[in-house]
């Protein structure tokens, strides 16, 4: 039944037409029943029959062009009474009003249901005998407004459902688009996490090959160095990139597996040590007890520390020289990363330090934002860049949550 209901839904036409072709049934049976003992105007039964199918076929167009549907039962109604021919007159009138305040307004509907009220008014006080004027008119009138009732509560349901159909759609697309924008944010994050590893291992690669390049004749052993280091960042870097994509693959033998820790700031003299083996000279300064050190804020000190380090290596030239202090004040991390870029600002830092761009220097700025901090980089008067960034140290707890789970 309930799959009957749903297919007439689907298809309304056939639903009105099978109303129709009941009530005309229903009038053609009386016609052809009870013809002697009707009371209206003599006529052949074919003419009769004319009348009651011209009466319902506007039916199945009362969906499509209701107004339309409404004004003509009401003309042919009018005839189909004054023959009094059965029931189609009243049933389509009221089926006429229901249509109306059902599909399209109370206005509209409130003139219709005038016009027929005064129309069948007419026609009951010419045609039925005065004794049972209060009875028909009763029967009519009661009929019509049962029909607006109920047209009242039907379209009362269809804007619900409609008004609950759009929720549902509206509630749809913000969800879809939480997911993209966590989809985003997701892609985000993994990106910084790739540029860091990445960019830092092939910086220090690219520096040792050209040592190596240059040493290979005249240094053997100095060579030997640069390419044991190219091999040890290379493996290392390799190991780093597996985690990274067997978290990200979220396979069940990478979940049985002990995940290694995030670099902290406990991390930083081998990550300076690193860079003294790449070939440039690096200070690191570390001042205070960073143990209560949230460990996302640990891991976005190191990656800042980090890309700084990189990024020197990769554009302040030969020669230079970097110095990075981490200090611990009362509720923050400071951070200052400085170059003396071989005594010469790079031209690829030329300009405002705000508008200076590139993944590496967004990651930054994003890994100190995203903990409540800020950060600032540009040149240094006498030569060189300078990155220099304040996180409080325990971050905030939902971004601390984050970073460290990474």
């Amino acid at each position: 039944m309930r799959r009957l209901s749903l297919w007439l839904h689907a298809h309304p036409m056939v639903g009105d037409t099978t109303m129709a072709l009941l009530i005309a049934t229903f009038d053609l049976l009386l016609v052809t029943v009870d013809d002697e003992q009707r009371t209206g105007p003599p006529a052949p039964t074919a003419v009769l029959a004319v009348i009651v199918i011209a009466t319902v076929a506007p039916l199945v167009i009362r969906r499509r062009h209701p107004i339309w549907f409404a004004y003509l039962v009401l003309v042919i109604g009018t005839l189909h009474a004054a023959y009094e021919l059965g029931l189609a007159a009243v049933a389509t009138a009221c089926i006429a009003v229901y249509t109306l305040i059902a599909y399209v307004d109370r206005r509209q509907t409130l003139i219709y249901f005038c016009v027929q009220v005064v129309a069948a008014t007419v026609q009951i006080l010419i045609q039925v005998d005065r004794s049972e004027w209060l009875m028909a008119l009763g029967f009519t009138f009661g009929a019509l407004a049962f029909s607006w009732i109920l047209g009242e509560f039907v379209g009362a349901r269809r804007a619900y459902r409609a008004e609950l159909e759009a929720r549902l759609h509206l509630l749809e697309t913000e969800r879809d688009n939480a997911s993209r924008i966590a989809v985003a944010e997701e892609r985000s994050r993994i990106a910084r996490e790739l540029h860091d590893v990445i960019a830092h291992a092939v910086s220090v690669i690219v520096v040792q090959a050209d040592g190596a390049i240059y040493a290979i004749e005249r240094d053997p052993g100095t060579a030997r160095d640069a390419l044991r280091t190219i091999a040890e960042t290379g493996r290392s870097t390799l190991d780093e990139l597996r985690g990274l994509l067997d978290v990200l693959r979220d396979s069940g033998g990478a979940a049985e597996q002990p995940l290694a820790p995030q670099p902290g700031i406990a991390a930083l003299p081998e990550l300076a040590e690193r860079m003294r083996a790449a070939g440039m000279p690096v200070r690191l300064d570390l001042d205070g007890d960073f143990a209560d050190v949230s460990t996302g804020v640990g891991l976005g000190v190191f990656r800042i520390v980090q890309e700084a380090l990189t990024n020197t290596l990769k554009h302040a030239g030969r020669g230079a020289a970097a110095i990075a202090t981490v200090a611990l004040a009362d509720d923050s991390v400071e951070v200052a990363v400085a170059d003396d870029g071989a005594g010469k600002a790079h031209p690829v830092f030329a300009g405002d330090g705000e508008s200076a761009s590139g993944n590496g220097l967004i990651g930054m700025r994003e890994r100190a934002s995203v903990f409540g901090g800020t950060l600032s980089v540009g040149p240094q008067p006498g030569g060189g860049w300078q990155v220099h960034a304040v996180i409080p140290h325990q971050g905030r707890s939902a971004a601390s949550g984050e970073w460290g789970s990474q």
